[in-house]
């Protein structure tokens, strides 16, 4: 029985090894990643996108927005950014693009990355942006003070027609509505007019114009890349989404 001791001490001396082996070496470019939520929704539908990143050695930030007004938004987003240590790779979804071209227009911020998001100019408002080229949904709704939401029975097929039924049937009895206030802002910074952006197309997408999003990300000179998804393109395809993000990340010198 003497090889016990033996065995035993080689375990343990095996134990640091494969908690180094375990941890995920540091990827180059920025290493920072922080994501920004649409309206109508909340920060949980990052998880499986942080979640792959975070296995690949980023340190994924998501940020909870209020949806009161866009410069609280705006202003939450920029608190996150502050605790950053390096540069930060920005990350908006839907009504997201619009919070980040306004918050990126820090130093520390290095790219930006719009997820079937809107990519809006200075002076422009999301409404403006979204009339220009409607949406083949017609289900936002208002409440008589003045709160913005999809109407429940058309949410799953307005929003994540690419997901399940149970799921979609969640998402619509916890929406988080968005003022219509914040929807109304005009946006009056647009960081991405001096940082590298990317634009993710959802193809499939009925709240908002797959053809609106190329023509801002063109006119961005963003680097394009077309998914077939719904608007939740991020939930449906979080492995395609998380590679765009890792791609700006590794591109930032």
């Amino acid at each position: 029985m003497r090889f016990i001791p033996m065995l035993a001490t080689a375990v343990v001396l095996a134990i640091p090894s494969l908690a180094q082996a375990a941890t995920p070496a540091a990827p180059p470019g920025a290493k920072n990643i922080m994501l920004v939520h649409d309206a109508f929704t909340d920060a949980s539908g990052w998880r499986v996108v942080h979640d792959i990143l975070i296995h690949k050695g980023y340190n994924v930030a998501v940020v909870q927005l209020p949806h009161n007004t866009l410069s609280d938004d705006v202003a939450v987003v920029r608190d996150r950014v502050s605790m950053q240590l390096g540069p930060v790779v920005m990350v908006g979804h839907g009504y997201g693009g619009a919070v980040i071209t306004e918050a990126g227009a820090r130093d520390k911020v290095k790219a930006l990355v719009y997820v079937a998001a809107l990519q809006p100019d200075v002076g422009e408002g999301m409404g403006q942006l979204t009339a220009s080229m409607p949406a083949a949904s017609t289900s936002i709704r208002s409440t008589r003070d003045g709160h913005l939401y999809i109407d429940p029975a058309s949410f799953g097929a307005d929003y994540a027609g690419d997901l399940t039924p149970n799921r979609t049937g969640f998402m619509a009895v916890s929406q988080v509505p968005l003022t219509s206030a914040a929807f109304a802002t005009n946006v009056w910074t647009a960081a991405w007019h001096g940082k590298p952006s990317y634009g993710i197309v959802a193809t499939e997408d009925r709240l908002l114009n797959p053809d609106l999003q190329r023509w801002m990300y063109k006119r961005a000179g963003a680097r394009v890349t077309e998914i077939k998804a719904s608007h939740a393109v991020h939930i449906s395809q979080p492995e395609k989404v998380a590679q765009v993000i890792e791609d700006a990340a590794r591109n930032v010198r």
